[in-house]
């Protein structure tokens, strides 16, 4: 990944760039570095499949995410977040998820190249085509989160319908090649301008851009060749995940078409707060309340963590609020097996409901301490004479 462009970069965008800047930008280097346009340059045909594959990951908004958090890494499924089976962690791959590119090419190269681009275009549109993409939430405990766990998860999804197979042909019947395309789901009219003649490609209207005519459609699904299903699927959290996590199920989405492959299915996290650990990254924070006597004194206090209590030596005249560290006991790290730290703040705590007794044994403690072992207070009051003296 070290010799990857930016992404950006490479569509001549800022970071944060909308939508449509992204489509505009796209359709600008599609358009300069089409093999069409530029027959036999090996590296035009690079740089249009690294304009391809920028686009790939900017137009999908949950790759988007993951790219301006993590760069390439967040979107490559051999950058260490795991890829295939177990975590993830993000959508790997360049694949448009928000439609084929072929829509887009069509547009931009039908009308300009006429039957040249649009052919291929026109292949590419009744061709094998990938599932839609899902996305899952799911809530988890703290603990779950920091040590792993398996889970069950239950949605529903479009499934082929097992009736007609996904085919949406009644059973024992069968497609044909609609005679209006032959097949190719597209269209081609041809419309004279001032500049010359131009040949548009569109959908189909008999088959609908999808090159067969169903004769009978399927009565369970009516044609679709797809039906709702309610699945529940296993998903293995790994050690050390926190809320916005994403775990890729790999073709766990709804079915492709023309026998493509099936979408993938996201389960994004949400970890719940602990009652006493605050996570910062693999970090722990924690507070523990300490008396006047243990912080003048020092004492041993009981200090939890997340799988077993642990002794630690406060040292006398122990400040309020003076944060120790306890190495290694924080979170794992899922990208490896590093451990965090716990970092265990000392509040000191006034005693409050005071009786009578109790008042006038602070009192006389306080008068046989005296001031001089108040180093702060000290200090302030001498500053405090200076500025009025």
């Amino acid at each position: 990944m070290a010799d990857k462009r930016d992404y950006y970069e490479v569509l001549d965008l800022k970071k944060g760039a909308t939508e449509e800047e992204i489509k505009k930008a796209f359709r600008k280097k599609a358009m300069q570095f089409h093999p069409d346009k530029n027959p036999g340059d090996k590296g035009a045909e690079e740089k249009f499949k690294e304009v391809n594959e920028a686009y790939g990951i900017l137009s999908d908004k949950e790759k988007k995410d993951l790219y301006d958090k993590f760069g390439h890494a967040g979107v490559d499924p051999n950058a260490g977040f795991g890829a295939g089976g177990g975590f993830s962690g993000f959508g790997g791959g360049t694949s448009y998820q928000g439609g084929d590119f072929s829509d887009i090419f069509g547009d931009l190269f039908g009308s300009v190249f006429g039957g040249g681009g649009g052919g291929s275009g026109t292949r590419r549109k009744n061709g094998p085509r990938k599932g839609r993409d899902l996305q899952q939430g799911m809530r988890i405990t703290f603990r779950e989160a920091a040590f792993g766990t398996k889970k069950k998860i239950r949605l529903k999804r479009q499934s082929d319908c097992p009736s007609c197979g996904g085919t949406g042909a009644k059973d024992g019947t069968a497609k044909h090649t609609c005679e209006t395309c032959h097949g190719s789901g597209q269209v081609q009219t041809q419309q004279n301008t001032p500049f010359g003649a131009f040949t548009n490609i569109g959908p189909c209207p008999t088959c609908r851009g999808k090159g067969e005519v169903i004769d009978t459609p399927c009565p369970e699904c009516g044609g679709t060749g797809k039906v709702m299903k309610e699945v529940t699927l296993s998903v293995d959290i790994p050690a050390g995940v926190d809320s916005d996590s994403v775990i890729p199920l790999r073709g766990q989405g709804e079915p492709g078409t023309n026998g493509g492959p099936a979408g993938d299915l996201y389960i994004v996290l949400q970890v719940e707060p602990h009652e006493i650990f605050q996570r910062i990254g693999n970090d722990l924070r924690l507070e523990i309340p300490i008396t006047f006597d243990q912080a003048a004194l020092g004492t041993t206090i009981v200090v939890p963590t997340l799988s077993e209590k642990v002794s630690y030596k406060v040292p006398p005249g122990t400040q309020p609020d003076t944060v120790f560290r306890l190495k290694g006991k924080g979170v794992k790290s899922v990208r490896g097996g590093k451990y965090g730290d716990l970092y265990v703040k000392a509040t000191l705590e006034v005693p409050t409901k005071l009786s009578g007794d109790q008042k006038k044994a602070i009192k006389e403690l306080a008068d046989r301490i005296g001031t001089d072992s108040y180093a702060k207070k000290s200090k302030f009051a001498k500053l405090m004479d200076k500025m009025f003296s």
